[in-house]
């Protein structure tokens, strides 16, 4: 079973797919688009490679993490869900499963901490897919917590 985690930005959106029977890292990387290029264009690129990638590597399930706006940065949280709209657009015009877990839940799956540090979350990323190094840059890491998390909490796995 192949898992898309995705990490929705509309400056980077990072992505990963796992196998999620081993863990194994399959694919991962950003898109990434231009801030002064106007929004749809932008969102097309992510609508677009988004699309690409699901073709192309056939995933099972697409895995986002719920939307989360702080009370000092609504506009982030907005820009972030235009970007979201589209990853979930190109989701259901491939009639892809989706899957949308709150951060804290994600982080608890990956770490044990619904609080964990970003740095935390990109080490265990590390260890559970048997990397060399932690992947780079975080947009990439977060996506694949994700796809892990899915792992986990959906219990495609054995017990942690």
């Amino acid at each position: 079973m192949r898992i898309l985690g995705i990490d929705p930005g509309l400056n980077i959106t990072g992505y990963g797919i796992i196998d999620g029977k081993t863990l194994k890292l399959i694919e991962a990387g950003i898109i990434k688009t231009v801030p002064k290029t106007p929004i749809k264009d932008r969102l097309k690129k992510i609508y677009d490679s988004v699309s690409e990638i699901i073709l192309e590597y056939k995933p099972s399930v697409l895995v986002l993490e719920k939307i989360y706006s702080h009370y000092k940065h609504p506009a982030t949280a907005i820009l972030m869900g235009h970007a979201r709209a589209a990853v979930c657009l190109a989701c259901g015009m491939h009639n892809l499963e989706l899957i949308n877990y709150p951060s804290t839940r994600i982080k608890k799956a990956i770490t044990g901490n619904g609080h964990a540090s970003k740095y935390q979350i990109q080490r265990m990323v590390q260890n559970f897919l048997n990397l060399d190094k932690p992947p780079v840059p975080i947009d990439i890491s977060d996506a694949l917590a994700v796809a892990i998390s899915y792992c986990f909490i959906e219990r495609r796995m054995g017990p942690r």
